[in-house]
């Protein structure tokens, strides 16, 4: 896979993370790492109309080898990522109901099994000003055993081994996070104990839920 087709392929996942309404205008960052070298959004790129062009290529050090345009200011958030966790994309957005909880609490519980497929309960990481080593850290900290984090006051970040993976888990975390509001809106919510959650990710296993297979 060459270096432009990753750079397309980053362009388009920030063109359907608009679409699905994760983002707005410039907000969030995606990227994808090759080997050495990373693919990421640049900086003040709009999302909705994101090209491969504006999509650059630096080294894991942060040196820029591809691309006329400056990177992300949550470079360092990236570039921690893969260094700790050696994952293969991140996406960073800042959809409206992962931020709203982000806002409120310290913590979403498993409501619904779907939240198994990051790992279990998400973190929220505690506030740091964008861009900063204290913000990258923080997230990176909150990744600990999952794909997925939300950031105080923020937004929310999902990472995994593939592209289209990281996407697919922004999307599930936002709508938990969305599920979680709705449900708190009558009451408290249920949160499936540790019997329940074994018991599923066990049914994950055996059925290869979401997965399509033959019929017997």
């Amino acid at each position: 896979m060459t270096l432009d087709t990753v750079r397309g392929d980053v362009a388009r996942a920030c063109r359907d993370l608009a679409a699905a309404g994760l983002v707005i205008g410039t907000s969030g960052n995606v990227s994808v790492r090759a080997g050495d070298l990373v693919a990421v959004t640049a900086t003040g790129a709009r999302f909705d109309r994101m090209t491969a062009g504006e999509v650059t290529v630096v080294s894991l050090s942060g040196d820029v080898v591809a691309g006329g345009l400056a990177p992300t200011s949550e470079l360092l958030l990236h570039l921690g990522v893969y260094r700790r966790y050696g994952s293969a994309a991140i996406v960073h957005t800042h959809p409206p109901a992962g931020t709203a909880l982000a806002c409120a609490v310290d913590e979403l519980p498993v409501i619904h099994y779907q939240l198994l497929t990051l790992g279990g309960p998400i973190r929220v990481a505690p506030y740091a000003t964008f861009g900063t080593p204290e913000l990258a850290t923080a997230v990176a900290d909150a990744l600990d055993g999952r794909l997925g984090a939300l950031m105080a006051n923020h937004g929310a970040i999902t990472h995994g081994g593939r592209l289209d993976q990281a996407v697919e888990l922004s999307l599930t975390l936002e709508w938990v996070c969305e599920l979680y509001q709705r449900a708190a809106a009558i009451g408290r919510p249920r949160v499936l104990d540790e019997r329940a959650q074994a018991a599923a990710l066990a049914a994950y296993a055996d059925r290869r839920y979401g997965h399509t297979h033959p019929a017997p």
